[in-house]
């Protein structure tokens, strides 16, 4: 009798270790296969004060993160980029990371770079800007010869205007706050009006610094986190890097200006080729007045 009991507990344990480990694999397979390269288009209306009428309803698509060849196939950008074509909009965004590099892989980051800016040149829309990201920096002369060579505009401590009617909107760019050195008094306008400015920069968590700073923007767009890249239900993500664990995913409101921060959760992967509850995105924002 004991030993029939034996038999059916030994056969139990199998049975749940075999189910675990299709569920575990059922997983894997999902997360680093279909979930990865599913993108999901994220809109949303962000209110601007003082904004001028010729800008209300303009939207900017913002694509970030690509890291471009590792986990991040030349396939899946351009289909973001058909994406981004498809939406048409007045201006689009990306904010950094266009490579990933350690130590050893600087060889095959710099024809990585180049490829990843001949990928995004296919963006149709001739209105835009980049900012650079910490994977960047170590070899960001040849990132931005790239995106140069590419027509894509990067904006390194450095602002421009956008102009419609005789109104006009800012739009800054600084430095990645990781490695780089961001220069807010290059980077910010010094307008003699409210005229809005829309931020450019990788890492969302640099909006606090900016906030204590007294600088004032009406939008950041940032990404840096990848939305936590692995989203267990019911536990925080577990993916987060520095600069990057207070602003996660999405729109917040920063400092007593009432600064908005713009989180996209990227393209491409880190670390591991997985995503889980926590898709890849393309973010159209449309702005309007407050």
């Amino acid at each position: 009798m004991s030993s029939r009991k034996s038999a059916t507990g030994n056969l139990t344990r199998r049975r749940f270790l075999a189910g675990a480990t299709l569920t575990a694999g059922g997983l894997a397979l999902y997360s680093g296969e279909i979930e990865r390269h599913v993108l999901m288009t994220v809109e949303r209306t962000i209110h601007i004060r003082n904004l001028p009428a010729p800008f209300h309803g303009f939207r900017i698509a913002q694509l970030s993160d690509f890291h471009f060849h590792d986990y991040d196939e030349s396939f899946f950008v351009r289909h973001a980029i058909q994406k981004v074509n498809e939406l048409a909009p007045d201006m689009v965004a990306l904010t950094g990371d266009f490579i990933t590099t350690s130590k050893d892989e600087h060889r095959q980051a710099v024809p990585d770079a180049y490829a990843c800016a001949e990928i995004l040149r296919e963006i149709k829309c001739p209105v835009r800007f980049c900012s650079l990201g910490n994977h960047d920096v170590s070899i960001k002369a040849d990132v931005a010869d790239a995106l140069r060579r590419n027509g894509l505009t990067l904006l390194m401590n450095q602002f421009t205007t956008l102009e419609k009617r005789g109104e006009r909107i800012w739009v800054s760019g600084i430095a990645d706050a990781y490695f780089d050195v961001p220069n807010l008094a290059l980077a910010m306008p010094k307008r003699k009006t409210d005229e809005p400015i829309v931020l450019l920069g990788h890492e969302p968590d640099f909006a606090d610094t900016i906030a204590s700073q007294n600088y004032y923007v009406d939008l950041m767009l940032a990404g840096h986190t990848h939305g936590g890249q692995v989203r267990l239900p019911f536990l925080p993500p577990i993916l987060l890097p520095a600069m990057g664990e207070k602003y996660v995913e999405g729109l917040h409101t920063v400092g007593s200006s009432g600064m908005q921060v713009y989180v996209n959760r990227g393209l491409g992967c880190m670390h591991l080729p997985f995503r889980f509850n926590c898709p890849p995105e393309l973010t159209l924002l449309t702005l309007q007045p407050a």
